[in-house]
């Protein structure tokens, strides 16, 4: 009985052994992202998938889970074993926004998730639809006075950025507009070239195009320098809203507990990705700009971003819908 005990043990060892010797990765990797495809989240993730994928020898999969401003991703990550084959594409909504607005959150933005590193940040781009008459922000804001609760703007969400970004304007300008949210910016902008909606601010990737083929008009940008992609286009600040700042954050991370290594070794292969020259003109052409950072310092911005937006939710007065 003892032997055959021993044997048992002694195999069960030599099973285990022999997984923690593996090369990681050795099988697919699948990472989360929190909205519909052809949004700024989605086009980011599948750029870097790509280079890991490169570098790895596995694919990398892109599984959007859209829903509730990312919460849906973000849980899966969360109750998901930290072995390195399951990332996050993490946004300022899920990350920092979320937190201070819905009630029944389903994860800790801090507690739950490894940091592995900061991928982009990009500004959103204020656009209206051509029948808009508006072509100064200022006339959208003077228009919106003369016209309390007429005018409506889509979203990839309630408590999303592109939402968050709108409210900010709404309680800077005092202005009155309707909010039609979606699960996306997939389906919010197909809406807004539809005339359905009259305006959004939307991530530079997936709103610039429509604006330099003259279906849309930008209006400013919603960061406190003006984008190399849109020179032409003004900040909010520089167009009327002193002051204004929202900008987009993406990042990679794990769940909690993954060990050291695998956090150093994907750190490494997404810094290299974002150094590479073709990985930093096709990131250009979409007007954002690729960071790369420390596990560490991601988490710092992560912390940060929920103090700030945090505040201003409050301040604000917005609540999830």
């Amino acid at each position: 009985m003892r032997a055959a005990i021993f044997v048992g043990v002694l195999g069960a060892l030599m099973l285990s052994e022999g997984a923690i010797a593996q090369p990681y990765p050795h099988k697919p990797l699948r990472i989360l992202v929190g909205f519909s495809p052809g949004g700024a989240s989605d086009i980011t993730t599948r750029i870097i998938g790509q280079k890991l994928a490169e570098t790895f020898g596995q694919p990398v999969v892109t599984d959007n889970r859209a829903g509730a401003s990312g919460a849906i991703a973000a849980r899966i990550v969360a109750a998901s074993a930290p072995d390195g084959y399951t990332l996050l594409a993490g946004a300022t909504s899920i990350l920092a926004i979320n937190p201070a607005i819905m009630s029944n959150l389903g994860y800790d933005p801090v507690k739950d998730f490894t940091p592995v590193s900061q991928i982009v940040s990009m500004p959103q781009l204020l656009v209206v639809h051509p029948s808009v008459k508006a072509s100064t922000l200022k006339e959208l804001i003077a228009l919106a006075k003369a016209r309390p609760g007429e005018l409506n703007y889509s979203s990839s969400g309630s408590g999303s950025s592109s939402h968050l970004a709108i409210e900010l304007l709404k309680h800077m300008t005092g202005i009155n507009l309707v909010h039609v949210p979606f699960k996306g910016s997939g389906q919010s902008m197909p809406a807004l070239l539809a005339g359905q909606v009259q305006m959004i601010f939307d991530p530079l990737p997936t709103s610039l195009p429509h604006a330099k083929s003259g279906k849309l008009r930008a209006l400013a940008v919603s960061t406190v320098k003006r984008s190399p992609a849109a020179p032409d286009v003004p900040t909010a600040a520089e167009a009327g809203v002193p002051g204004y700042d929202s900008s987009l954050w993406y990042g990679l991370l794990l769940p909690a507990g993954a060990h050291a290594t695998l956090v150093e070794k994907l750190n490494k292969a997404t810094n290299d990705a974002l150094r590479a020259p073709d990985l930093v003109e096709r990131f250009a052409a979409l007007g954002a700009e690729p960071v790369g950072s420390t596990a560490a310092a991601l988490g710092k911005t992560i912390a940060e971003e929920i103090v700030k937006w945090g505040r201003v939710i409050k301040s604000a007065g917005i609540r999830g819908e």
